[in-house]
């Protein structure tokens, strides 16, 4: 069994302060969809057709001469015109997970008998749980509701024309279970709360039959956290005399020949391989000892509430004349012991 936090760090960095991505398909081809999204489907129905396609993109300033032609641009679009009734295309982002943070998008409904929608997937968890904002041409409002199980929620937002063939700015703001979502720069709804998902990643959606575009989205975010660095963190602030260093390693996912630092009190180093004493630790669940002039190293299993190793922590200490290998490991084990209090707190993979 890995630690989620182990999981997590595949896909996510943490870096101090905020974060922006800004999706400008100027420079990949058309005809398909854009690199590191991947297409979903929520509900029933053949699957979507997401491609990047030419088109007329006004400038969100208006130009100085009213009879400038308008520039034509990459957009993403949904062209599929399947009329299913409970068929949610998505196309996920597949970069990054987002927990608080504002996404900006431009969006136009071309077209649909059915229905005429564009919207928001965010805080995805899978294709059966997610929030969505989406706004609707046919139906003239602007709605919120989640899905929880592949079940929708009643909606939530207000009757609000919305025209089709026009491009339209919608916002989202997440800021831990406070939700808060503007049309066209003005405030759409009251804000909401809602605790179903902490956070997840981000997609753009449509039902049914509605054949939608997508230009200009940016997020700004907040990156998480690994909740392996949160600890290595926490425990170097807690023990500033008797810890000098600290890293974690696990299996690196390739398989139990390799691991690799999850975390660490230099946080260049993450990502770096793990030694031939890091993975007998993991495998045999033995410990290490090693000494200097200034310090010793303790290399020793961390086990989950269940009693199994599912990491390796490599503790450096501070070394004094007599130091043994025996109180070398009882220095040890209380730091352990936190270790694993820290980590039975946080949320293991199933």
């Amino acid at each position: 069994m890995l630690f989620r936090f182990c999981a997590l760090f595949a896909a996510v960095s943490f870096a101090a302060g905020a974060a922006q991505i800004n999706f400008n398909w100027s420079q990949d081809p058309l005809g398909r969809a854009p690199t590191n999204f991947v297409s979903r489907l929520s509900g029933g129905g053949p699957p979507a057709d997401w491609k990047l396609i030419n088109d007329e993109v006004p400038p969100l300033l208006a130009p100085i001469n009213p009879n400038a032609p308008i520039p034509r641009r990459a957009v993403l679009a949904q062209l599929s015109a399947d009329k299913t009734d409970e068929r949610f295309p998505l196309l996920v982002y597949e970069g990054e997970a987002f927990k608080d943070f504002t996404l900006k998008t431009r969006f136009k409904t071309v077209s649909g008998t059915e229905e005429r929608m564009a919207g928001i997937a965010f805080r995805i968890v899978d294709d059966k749980n997610y929030y969505v904002i989406r706004a609707s041409s046919l139906g003239n409002n602007l709605r919120f509701y989640k899905f929880v199980n592949g079940e929708r929620s009643a909606p939530i937002g207000p009757e609000i024309p919305i025209p089709s063939g026009v491009w339209h700015q919608l916002t989202i703001e997440a800021k831990g279970n406070e939700l808060r979502f503007l049309l066209n720069d003005k405030e759409a709804m009251p804000v909401l709360t809602d605790n179903s998902f902490p956070a997840g990643r981000f997609g753009f959606w449509t039902k049914s039959d509605s054949v939608s575009h997508f230009v200009d989205t940016t997020i700004t975010y907040k990156p998480i956290e690994p909740e392996a660095q949160v600890a290595v963190r926490q425990m170097m602030k807690a023990r500033p005399k008797s810890l000098l260093g600290l890293k974690l390693f696990a299996y690196d996912g390739s398989g139990a020949n390799a691991c690799k630092i999850i975390a660490s009190d230099k946080e260049s180093e993450v990502g770096q391989p793990g030694g031939a004493s890091e993975l007998d630790v993991l495998k045999r669940e033995k410990s290490y000892f090693a000494k200097g002039s200034e310090r010793c190293e303790v290399t020793l299993p961390i086990r989950d509430r269940n009693g199994e190793v599912i990491a390796v922590a490599r503790l450096v200490m501070p070394t004094f004349p007599g130091q043994t290998e025996k109180n070398a490991l009882e220095r040890a084990m209380p730091i352990r012991g936190e270790l694993e209090l820290l980590i039975q707190a946080s949320r293991e993979l199933e």
